[in-house]
């Protein structure tokens, strides 16, 4: 038994989970969404929020490299506004038109037996939106989204919730409340009430959702920094949109196109698994004498 415990776990695949980022990172910057996307949050500062225009440009990319997105540096240092009204107005008006079905990925995807989920900080109708225009919305189990970290009918994720795809609010938040006087000179940077990548807590809380074991889970993303945090949380990590590895990726990829090339084990491993137990239905089965 003890040799029959040693083979299988030998011939077990490496991962249980492919964990992706989405924006940039299942399709392209060049799609044009990103830069979009940070024109209309700049909109939103200066007609919303009524930020001089002159201080929009240092503000927005301040709050974004301290914060990981320019949303939760708004809320530290003050500002306050509905989450949903906010999302609305940034990714109301991107040209989702430019997301065109991807065959190539949505096969690539289906291919691989693994449990695939998304992991991003935007919201779920963002998420659905683009994946649905790429004709990838079947190929993962579920969306960690903004709302799954920052559920705002209440204060503390229950350790009974599992359905991470449900945690989507469907009123205005009720904890959005008011840190302090809005400041956008600011010397001293406060927390933010908003938990997202790349803080190794929002990581770790995504896991801990979803019930993965991050030793088992192989993290796609574009972004370097989320990379880093990942990999010190204990994830493998494949950095996407370019072919230089860097510190804390075990594997970059110029295209999410070239998975397989990339990271050939993937398939690899579970032909062995197969070869051994096919099916894999002996894996669970009792050895008998």
């Amino acid at each position: 038994m003890e040799y029959e415990d040693r083979f299988r776990q030998a011939q077990r695949p490496k991962y249980d989970c492919l964990l992706f980022d989405l924006d940039d990172t299942l399709y392209p910057l060049s799609s044009g969404l990103a830069k979009a996307c940070l024109q209309n949050i700049k909109d939103y500062m200066v007609e919303k929020l009524g930020i001089e225009k002159s201080k929009i440009d240092d503000l927005s990319n301040l709050l974004y490299k301290n914060y990981g997105t320019t949303m939760a540096g708004l809320r530290a240092i003050g500002y306050d506004f509905d989450y949903d009204k906010y999302h609305g107005f940034v990714h109301g008006r991107l040209p989702y038109e430019n997301l065109k079905p991807d065959p190539i990925l949505r096969n690539l995807l289906l291919s691989l037996p693994y449990r695939k989920l998304i992991f991003t900080n935007a919201d779920k109708v963002h998420a659905v939106k683009a994946l649905s225009r790429l004709g990838l919305e079947d190929c993962f189990e579920g969306i960690i989204c903004f709302e799954t970290l920052n559920p705002t009918h209440k204060m503390n994720y229950s350790d009974e919730e599992d359905d991470f795809e449900t945690t989507i609010p469907t009123t205005s938040n009720n904890n959005n409340r008011h840190f302090g006087q809005p400041n956008p000179d600011i010397s001293v940077l406060p927390n933010t009430p908003i938990i997202c990548k790349p803080s190794e807590y929002a990581i770790e809380l995504a896991l801990k959702i979803a019930n993965l074991n991050p030793q088992r889970t192989l993290f796609f993303e574009d972004s370097v920094r989320n990379v880093v945090a990942g990999k010190r949380v204990g994830l493998h990590t494949v950095l996407v949109g370019g072919s230089q590895r860097v510190k804390g990726a075990d594997y970059a990829l110029e295209s999410i196109h070239n998975l397989r090339e990339a990271v050939s084990e993937l398939w690899e491993a579970h032909k062995k698994s197969e070869v051994a137990y096919p099916g894999n239905l002996a894996v669970e089965t009792p050895v008998t004498a």
